[in-house]
């Protein structure tokens, strides 16, 4: 029986344009978007009589709603092949967070169906095919670091920046894509919390939706500045819409004091990640 196991990584935004609202409703964006390979969810595939979805977080959803479904069922309208797999995908990145983890588990069934069934679908057409389903995913499809356009969907692959040390910070609470820029246009910077861009081995790092998503969300603003004090951190940012705050690492830095501190200074239950950008 043909199975197959693939690894579906988070992303970073290290910066976020935003430029307006378009007639569709999504809005144009600018942004340098890079992987993180080692915080990654995994999606297994077993072949089966019919389809079946099972997440081990019960949190999501394992219906139509989830994105790993509505990508098998686009993939399967678009090939005219039997999608007879069943899929189990073990979360290890945080919903909510702004690292991408629903797209890049759309992606990988994308990928994993098509590679399983002996590639009917071209890259080109499985980028198109992604572009239906989420802003995020055609990015997830390519190797890399990459500049999206668009409202994120068009994809111009780039060098990737220096291997960086980041530690990643997130509450218990998520924040809402469609409510984060459904907010940007009216929204305000809050005073004494920088918003400037910050300049890390020769790249600007910055977040347009900051300013509505720390409005709302206080904390992440405190949570961001109480990072650019420390003597660990180079650079520190909101990753997309959030909830994640991320921090870049002097290179001697201890990731598991700066953890720590943040336990005990901020929150006692701060989820927190420490690796690599992909190289």
């Amino acid at each position: 029986m043909n199975s197959l196991s693939l690894k579906a990584p988070a992303k970073l935004n290290f910066s976020l344009r935003v430029l307006g609202k378009r007639e569709d409703g999504f809005h144009e964006i600018e942004t340098l978007m890079v992987k993180l390979p080692g915080l990654a969810d995994r999606l297994d595939f077993q072949e089966s009589a019919d389809f079946s979805f099972q997440c081990d977080d019960a949190s999501l959803p394992n219906d139509e709603s989830n994105l790993v479904v509505k990508a098998a069922r686009s993939f399967q309208t678009a090939t005219g092949l039997p999608c007879c797999y069943s899929l189990h995908l073990k979360k290890s990145i945080p919903h909510g967070a702004g690292l991408g983890g629903g797209s890049s588990d759309a992606a990988a069934t994308l990928l994993g169906l098509n590679q399983l069934n002996g590639y009917p679908l071209a890259v080109d057409a499985l980028m198109k095919l992604a572009e239906t389903l989420g802003s995020d995913i055609p990015f997830f499809l390519r190797s890399g670091a990459a500049f999206c356009t668009g409202r994120g969907e068009k994809i111009e692959q780039t060098s990737c920046p220096p291997v960086m040390r980041v530690m990643l910070f997130k509450p218990g609470f998520g924040v809402a894509t469609p409510d984060a820029y459904g907010r940007w246009l009216t929204s305000t910077e809050l005073r004494g919390i920088t918003y400037s861009p910050q300049k890390v081995a020769g790249l600007s790092l910055f977040n347009d939706l900051e300013r509505p998503v720390f409005q709302k969300h206080r904390f992440l603003a405190e949570l961001k500045q109480w990072l650019l004090t420390r003597c660990e951190t180079t650079a520190a940012l909101l990753s997309g819409s959030g909830s994640t705050v991320f921090a870049i690492l002097t290179p001697d830095a201890s990731p598991s004091a700066l953890a720590q501190a943040a336990l005990h200074e901020l929150d006692p239950h701060l989820w927190t990640w420490f690796g690599e950008i992909e190289a």
